[in-house]
């Protein structure tokens, strides 16, 4: 199973992707993750990415195709992967369908999780990170705790810059503008199913599993 996973900033595709990719068996690959492991891995195109980005400049989108196609070239990709974080435009989406033709592979499916704007903001906000280890935490999980669970460190938890409103407002105008055309892409194609993010952790998965079941 190929999946693109899709969805604003605070809908959730992190945590949906890590399920998935457990009950499925397939990797979940982000974007990210494979910028920094084709980086320390010095692979031709890893040490290009670096170059570029040590220039404080964003990866091109001629680069990132080829570090697509080396991660989901790899072994583990062989029954399928979900992919998160990319396509971000439709000029990525174009050549991802390209890159997806030389594979032979045509059974990519789009999975949209939504939730209503105030409630994403509000989810967002109400996110915390520990100053040493960097993991995420739900506020009303560690309201009455001085430890982070991940890591012990005393009073680490703040809000990150990221997630103040003013800000996470901004990054769903960006999303709206550069990212929902991705949608639209792939919907004329019949290749996007829409699922409702509201819920629980374990019911918004039990909804995509489903949708997905449906599918084949």
């Amino acid at each position: 199973m190929h999946i693109i996973l899709f969805g604003s900033p605070g809908v959730g595709k992190g945590t949906q992707a890590k399920l998935l990719s457990t009950k499925l068996g397939i990797p979940h690959i982000s974007t990210g993750d494979i910028l920094r492991q084709a980086v320390k891995e010095q692979t031709a195109i890893g040490k290009k990415a670096n170059e570029i980005m040590s220039r404080g400049d964003l990866v091109p989108d001629d680069v990132m195709i080829e570090i697509i196609k080396e991660r989901i070239g790899k072994s583990d990709c062989g029954k399928g992967f979900i992919l998160d974080g990319y396509p971000r435009s439709d000029i990525q989406a174009i050549a991802f369908d390209k890159l997806l033709n030389q594979l032979g592979i045509n059974n990519i499916i789009l999975i949209n999780i939504t939730a209503k704007e105030d409630e994403i903001i509000k989810r967002i906000n109400n996110r915390r990170a520990c100053k040493v280890c960097g993991h995420i935490f739900i506020l009303e999980d560690i309201k009455n705790l001085t430890k982070c669970p991940n890591c012990s460190a005393e009073k680490s938890f703040y809000l990150r810059d990221d997630d103040t409103k003013g800000v996470i407002k901004n990054r769903l105008k960006v999303f709206n503008l550069t990212t929902k055309p991705v949608f639209e892409h792939y919907k004329k194609q019949g290749k996007v199913i829409s699922v409702n993010g509201m819920g629980t952790v374990e019911e918004v998965n039990r909804k995509i599993i489903s949708a997905l079941d449906s599918r084949s």
